[in-house]
């Protein structure tokens, strides 16, 4: 039912568009009386449970950063059957991102390209949702990805990543501090091993007790996502995402005219599967084997999760596969996996 759907209605309107009418069922599936109908029909099956970041999650697969920037989304996407969700990317200043049209969908690719630029209301209205959500006893786990504010500069980025910690960490199940979007300018530049560091150090301070992880880009060469990967062990950190979008373009089914026409962003989805599970393998070699790793980037079925699980995954995002595999996602790769035990 759902691919009809989607060809002949979705993939026919501007994709941020088509998000924001479906922002609105997922919430509703977030209240009662619907939310326990939902969850009845995906709940994961009990042999999913897995213990990572001294979490215990229904699932190890969840929603990556992107999908509910605002945090207004997070009982609706639980009551869908995810293990988790990561809100954001908040920052400190609320910004309206990058000029529209800035999302793109690749159909023969099972991709998107976008360059949303960080859209979003702050990481204090970010806050002060997960803090209601909090109070009305949730059971899903959140986690909180922070970014720079596109008018700080990147000499300020530390005091800025500081800010947003400050509001949302107390909040958060866990924190991700992202320095991998291609879309804020000099943000990718804070990925040095000597720029990183400080910064890391920073947040991790003004995050106290709520674990800490980083999310690397998969364009940087094997030998610094390795070095990175040793970074944050050596900082103290909880655990590590890799990967982010990608600003590569090969290969691609999708004629090259039209993906050049849709202009500079991250790609994600199919496309950026063989080089997030290669990415997933450098990480994981690189750190103890008590260390959290999630895996994001192109991920869209069991078999998938199942892969980075293998290679050495904890925990397993994805947002582009929603699009393309409609709402029951979480519920069939749930089935998949409890299927595969």
């Amino acid at each position: 039912m759902y691919p009809f759907i989607f060809r002949t209605f979705f993939a026919r309107m501007d994709p941020e568009r088509a998000h924001h009418l479906v922002i609105p069922v997922i919430r509703v599936l977030g209240v009662w009386p619907f939310a326990p109908i939902a969850r009845a029909l995906t709940r994961p099956d009990p042999s999913l449970r897995t213990r990572a970041l001294g979490l215990q999650f229904d699932s190890p697969f969840g929603v990556a950063a992107g999908f509910d920037k605002n945090a207004v989304m997070t009982e609706g996407l639980y009551a869908l059957g995810f293990g988790h969700v990561e809100v954001g990317t908040v920052t400190a200043i609320p910004q309206e991102g990058n000029p529209r049209p800035r999302l793109y969908r690749l159909i023969e690719d099972r991709g998107l390209i976008n360059r949303m630029g960080f859209n979003n209301a702050g990481a204090g209205a970010a806050a002060a949702r997960l803090r209601r959500s909090g109070r009305r006893s949730r059971r899903t786990i959140l986690g909180a990805n922070i970014g720079k504010s596109r008018v700080v500069d990147v000499e300020q980025a530390t005091a800025d990543y500081v800010t947003s910690t400050e509001l949302v960490a107390p909040v958060a199940d866990y924190l991700v501090v992202n320095v991998s979007s291609p879309n804020t300018p000099g943000l990718r530049g804070l990925q040095a091993v000597e720029t990183l560091r400080p910064l890391l150090e920073a947040v991790r301070d003004a995050a106290g007790s709520t674990p800490l992880l980083v999310k690397i880009a998969p364009d940087l060469p094997d030998e610094e996502i390795a070095a990175i990967a040793r970074l944050a062990v050596d900082t103290g950190l909880a655990g590590l995402v890799a990967t982010n979008t990608t600003i590569a373009r090969e290969p691609l089914q999708t004629p090259a005219a039209a993906v050049e026409a849709m202009g500079a962003g991250g790609l994600s989805g199919a496309p950026l599967r063989s080089r997030a599970v290669a990415v997933l393998r450098i990480v994981r070699d690189a750190v103890p084997a008590d260390f959290c790793v999630i895996s994001a980037g192109g991920v869209e079925t069991a078999d998938d999760v199942r892969e980075r699980l293998a290679a050495g995954a904890d925990l397993v995002q994805g947002y582009t596969g929603f699009i393309y595999r409609g709402p029951l996602w979480a519920r069939q790769i749930n089935r998949g996996l409890a299927r595969g035990r």
